[in-house]
């Protein structure tokens, strides 16, 4: 009998420890935002103002999971604040908003500089020479659960929602790329037709980004997406949230495809630009 009853006890604690993370994960979305989180969220993010009521609320939901879930780590003597984890936080699950997908299941930190940090590289040359290197980025996506970013850019990114330089969606769409198993340009789509139509559009404007960088051409699209497949992705994704009437404009298929994938339109929360010449896109540092 006494056997027994420590079974029950092992299964009931067992069971418990299965249950509470998710119990105490209802119950932390289950608070309202402080206004004063929320006063963070309108005041960095511009674009907040102008989501209509749901997609706010869907909002604040998303990056109350993120905080409750993710771990923020400062680097370089970096003591990171509340305004700094719902900045990063607001702008990375924008990509979130009508979407079923968790919040970053493979992601757990993010580590955050004061500003464009040094990574070593390794090259190597066409006879097998290895030289080591060291490069300045803004921010990095590993496949080990981390995002790296400069804090200067990440605030740059957040003040200007119209330049189509934006670190945070840059690094994060890496991060839902990886969530089909590579970094390729292809995230999880759900159905081979969905990957065949995503594969003939955005190999083709891949393509001609390209062609544009090699011939230094005007793009729309940064042409530091013209890398990879997977840099493609991230760059096409900073364009739609930032300059999406002139992506619908001069991509149109392609915007078709990232509509239907993040499944919101951003021309809503923007007033359309003045029909004038755009300057020539940047070229980004990130990866």
């Amino acid at each position: 009998m006494q056997a027994l009853i420590v079974t029950v006890v092992i299964v009931l604690a067992l069971v418990a420890a299965m249950l509470a993370p998710g119990w105490r994960l209802k119950r932390a979305l289950g608070r309202p935002m402080p206004p004063q989180h929320v006063d963070i969220l309108r005041r960095n993010i511009p674009i907040y103002a102008r989501l209509p009521a749901p997609l706010q609320e869907q909002l604040r939901q998303r990056v109350q999971q993120f905080l409750y879930q993710k771990k923020f780590v400062g680097c370089d003597g970096l003591v990171v604040d509340e305004e700094m984890r719902l900045t990063i936080a607001g702008q990375a699950c924008l990509l979130l908003l009508n979407r079923t997908s968790r919040v970053y299941p493979g992601l757990d930190t993010v580590l955050v500089y004061p500003s464009a940090f040094l990574v070593p590289r390794n090259q190597v040359d066409d006879a097998g020479v290895v030289t080591e290197t060291r490069q300045d980025l803004l921010g990095e996506s590993w496949g080990d659960g981390r995002v790296v970013l400069s804090w200067d850019h990440v605030r740059r990114g957040a003040s200007d929602w119209t330049d189509g330089q934006n670190v945070v969606l840059h690094e994060f769409a890496h991060q839902l790329d990886s969530e089909s198993g590579s970094n390729n340009g292809a995230p999880y789509l759900g159905s081979s037709a969905r990957y065949r139509e995503w594969a003939q559009v955005l190999s083709r404007d891949f393509a001609s980004l390209r062609s544009d960088a090699y011939y230094q051409q005007h793009s729309v699209l940064d042409h530091y997406g013209a890398t990879s497949p997977a840099e493609f992705f991230a760059v096409a994704t900073e364009t739609f949230y930032e300059k999406p009437w002139q992506m619908a404009e001069h991509h149109p298929a392609l915007f078709a495809e990232f509509q239907k994938y993040y499944r919101v339109d951003p021309r809503e929360w923007q007033d359309a630009p003045p029909a004038v010449p755009e300057q020539e896109a940047g070229y980004g540092q990130w990866r």
